[in-house]
């Protein structure tokens, strides 16, 4: 028998037995079949992006995390207590609840920053006033003067006794060298990367697999989350060009679910169990006045619990939705339920940048517009910079805020964070925030897709291809 026939026999051999494996995974059809194509005509390109992306390297990584869950809600058990009978929407607050999520909990109080500056004023003074740890978990911090500003602050509180972990991405945050991490490490600073991307360890490794969150819990009472990574281009203090974005402040016991968030992270990235008593996650100090609930999602999880509070959302509204997004990717399930509630006399309002920082991203968001206009969803552009918020209200009595995209990325691919509030006092701030950002953009009038460039019509029809990439 020549090479040639042993070659061939061994690649078709290899190619069923993947296929068998791939198609056991029950992934969606699409999915299933991109990879099954791939490898058939790539075999030595399949095989090399199946062991660096494929969906088998996510299930090790789940098994890894799910254990860290099983040890951290035994920790919690007690320490919450399950009121969802409090919630003004219990339908909703059943969705992430019956997935395993944390139920609505009480804030003393909610606040929310539309700009760089005060975010990090207000997050620096947390940090201050911290007295026992500050936890801080971030996708983007930047060496730049906000970066140095933060750390320096950081190393301060170490020496005086606060027990600070900072856990950082490994794709997010490369641009951190040694240099800028070695005086927070000598200061007593735990610093740890989350799924470092090393040239060695590539065959172990999802390079795509990515924590997303901006997360800040200061003595388990205070917590921040939101949009804004730690970088000058979120702060008109340090650059003419900065970004529009949106975050917030919570305190009381809705921070428990935010510290487990990271609590979980951390014990991945580390291996070490954070203590969990009454000094991570405190009583809280008074009945608090707003309800929120937060939800946390990940690749770990085939339940993707951040997309399906979206979905619920929309079909549920009845007045209005209004969502502001930077990367604007739908799947087909959010694009019809967008889609559904327009036609059923729901204000549906979608508010993207007019220039995104993503050329391919903005040719995949516009190939949706004709959809969403035929159905008479109101898009707007906004013009004077990018707009990073991510922000989406349902109603008057439904508002969420955090980290997650409005595309598949963020809601499969990365892990995510968002607070969902219930009641009228956040909605009326993000409505009043959402009718100014309005106010400064450029309404989308209703156009035919036949009628665009062919060259236009190509590359916004090729861009929305690689839709469950972006």
């Amino acid at each position: 028998m020549s090479w040639w026939a042993v070659v061939t026999a061994g690649s078709a051999l290899w190619v069923a037995v993947m296929s068998i494996a791939i198609v056991l995974q029950r992934r969606p059809a699409a999915s299933t079949i991109s990879w099954l194509l791939v490898l058939v005509f790539l075999p030595v390109v399949g095989i090399i992006a199946y062991r660096l992306v494929g969906p088998l390297k996510l299930e090790r990584r789940k098994r890894r995390r799910s254990g860290a869950r099983r040890i951290i809600e035994e920790g919690l058990r007690g320490l919450a207590a399950l009121d969802a009978s409090a919630a003004e929407d219990r339908q909703l607050a059943m969705v992430p609840l019956q997935l395993g999520g944390a139920p609505p909990l009480r804030a003393d109080s909610i606040d929310f920053y539309q700009d760089g500056e005060t975010t990090y004023e207000a997050i620096a003074a947390a940090v201050r006033d911290a007295r026992d740890h500050v936890h801080l978990e971030y996708y983007i911090w930047e060496p730049d003067k906000i970066g140095h500003r933060l750390r320096d602050l950081l190393i301060e509180r170490a020496q005086a006794g606060v027990g600070v972990r900072l856990l950082l991405d490994g794709t997010g945050s490369f641009h951190l060298k040694r240099a800028f991490l070695r005086p927070l490490r000598e200061a007593g600073v735990a610093v740890a990367w989350f799924n470092p991307v090393r040239l060695f360890a590539l065959r172990r490794k999802r390079v795509d697999f990515r924590s997303h969150r901006k997360i800040v819990v200061c003595d388990g009472r205070v917590a921040f989350l939101g949009g804004m990574n730690i970088t000058d281009v979120h702060s008109a203090e340090f650059t003419g060009e900065y970004w529009r974005d949106t975050h917030m402040r919570l305190s009381g016991a809705a921070v428990w679910p935010v510290q487990r968030a990271f609590f979980e992270d951390w014990y991945y990235a580390t291996g070490e169990l954070c203590p969990i008593n009454t000094r991570t996650m405190p009583p809280p100090s008074q009945e608090g006045a707003h309800l929120v609930q937060v939800v946390a999602s990940g690749p770990d999880e085939s339940t993707f619990a951040i997309h399906k509070v979206f979905f619920a959302a929309i079909n549920h509204a009845i007045r209005r939705v209004w969502l502001t997004t930077p990367y604007f990717v739908p799947d087909d399930a959010l694009l019809t339920a967008l889609v559904t509630a327009a036609l059923r006399g729901v204000d549906v309002r979608v508010l993207v940048p007019r220039r995104g920082d993503s050329r391919l991203v903005d040719l995949a968001a516009r190939s949706y517009f004709p959809e969403l206009l035929d159905a008479r969803v109101r898009i707007f552009e906004y013009e004077p910079r990018f707009i990073h918020a991510k922000t989406m209200l349902c109603d008057d009595d439904i508002a969420i805020i955090g980290s997650a995209n409005f595309d598949n990325r963020s809601f499969r691919l990365d892990f995510e964070i968002a607070a969902v509030l219930y009641g009228t006092p956040g909605n009326e701030w993000l409505s009043a925030a959402f009718e100014r950002d309005c106010a400064d953009s450029t309404e989308v009038a209703p156009f035919r897709w036949s009628d665009l460039p062919f060259g236009r019509r190509l590359g916004e029809a090729s861009a929305r291809l690689l839709s469950p990439l972006l």
